[in-house]
């Protein structure tokens, strides 16, 4: 199974052309598809996404998609369209692999999907053992996790939840200037943040063969 992976695109996918987008069997959004997250902004990804000709479309949301985490005044799945998958803290089988997804994160400021410890203790819980593909905005501490700043801001959580199942592939975003490939004996970990920390256009689309 070929994948192809972005994330990030914070409402600027409309500057990518449908061609730039590697065709594969997956692809996957890693989180924050809009700057401001509005309407407005959810909808013009998801029209911009549905039309990517990639069979399988999986996207979760991030710290910048308030939208959908707003579940009390407003469905988010009523604008998804039928060739795209949200996953939410839960999962979907293709091709007999498995996909597990969360926006949870540490807090960063007044974002979306802010959880405490204990909250993505339990979220992070939740994720199968026999999990191949996890999908998160935020990094796991100390992967592909370190800022301008040089500080290490990923999830201690979410590392010690992944050195468990370990996943064969674990993709994410969130901190843009950290992009790239990490490899271990067990996992692939892949940020696939398309903007760089400027909120420029720098990176391109990885591809992951499983």
């Amino acid at each position: 199974m070929t994948i192809t992976l972005i994330s990030d695109t914070h409402n600027k996918h409309q500057f990518i052309k449908n061609d730039e987008i590697p065709l594969a069997d997956v692809l996957i959004h890693c989180g924050d598809i809009t700057n401001k997250g509005t309407l407005e902004e959810a909808e013009s990804f998801l029209n911009w996404f549905s039309d990517l000709p990639n069979k399988n479309k999986i996207f979760i949301a991030g710290n910048h998609d308030f939208l959908f985490e707003n579940k009390v005044d407003f469905n988010f799945k009523e604008i998804i369209p039928e060739n795209i998958i949200y996953l939410e803290n839960n999962g979907i089988t293709i091709d007999g692999i498995n996909f597990w997804g969360s926006p949870d994160q540490p807090t960063f400021f007044k974002m979306a999907f802010n959880k405490t410890k204990l909250q993505r203790k339990e979220s992070f819980a939740k994720i199968p053992k026999n999990t191949d593909v996890l999908i998160t905005h935020c990094p796991p501490h100390r992967i592909l996790d370190e800022t301008k700043e040089s500080d290490y801001v990923g999830c201690e959580v979410l590392w010690e939840t992944v050195k468990k199942i370990e996943p064969k592939l674990h993709v994410f975003g969130h901190i843009h200037e950290a992009y790239g490939i990490k490899e271990t004996e067990k996992t692939t970990f892949v940020n696939a943040s398309l903007l760089n920390e400027y909120y420029k256009r720098t990176n391109a689309p990885i591809v992951i063969t499983l």
